[in-house]
């Protein structure tokens, strides 16, 4: 759990960083990994599902989005059948910045990853998913209200 816990405080400086390199605010640049990265799994996110991502409300997510449109970063689109559905792109512009500042952090991971089998990544990916989904049950219920029920004095 140590290592798992170093490795996140580590993504977190990364995107940091990222957020400095590009002259935003960190919260900016995290929500701007989260719409490339779901670009790139082929399932874009709406509105909604980035401010569930960056842990911000409809409203603080909507300020976040309209910065990031003006800088030219971002773009809304209408995708779907219902014309209400809005669809967030990254920018024709941002994506080989992005390239050029994730590439040598994708080609470490890449060469890392490769001292192991598939069936060695297969049983760490699994490990990882039912850390998360007990993370997310834990979210869900125990914590659904900001923590459990302090102790009485």
């Amino acid at each position: 759990m140590d290592g798992l816990r170093a490795f996140g405080a580590n993504y977190t400086e990364f995107t940091r960083r990222f957020a400095t390199w590009l002259g935003l605010h960190s919260t900016d640049a995290a929500a701007l990994v989260e719409i490339l990265y779901a670009e790139d799994q082929g399932t874009p996110l709406s509105p909604a599902r980035l401010s569930e991502r960056v842990s911000l409300s409809s409203g603080a997510t909507a300020i976040l989005l309209k910065r990031l449109e003006q800088a030219g970063h971002i773009v809304r689109t209408r995708e779907s059948t219902d014309r209400r559905v809005v669809t967030l792109r990254s920018s024709p512009g941002i994506r080989p910045r992005a390239i050029a500042f994730f590439g040598p952090y994708s080609e470490r991971m890449t060469e890392a990853m490769a001292a192991y089998s598939p069936q060695e990544i297969q049983h760490f990916e699994k490990f990882l998913g039912t850390l998360r989904t007990t993370m997310d049950a834990l979210l869900a219920h125990e914590y659904e209200g900001g923590g459990p029920t302090p102790p009485t004095r």
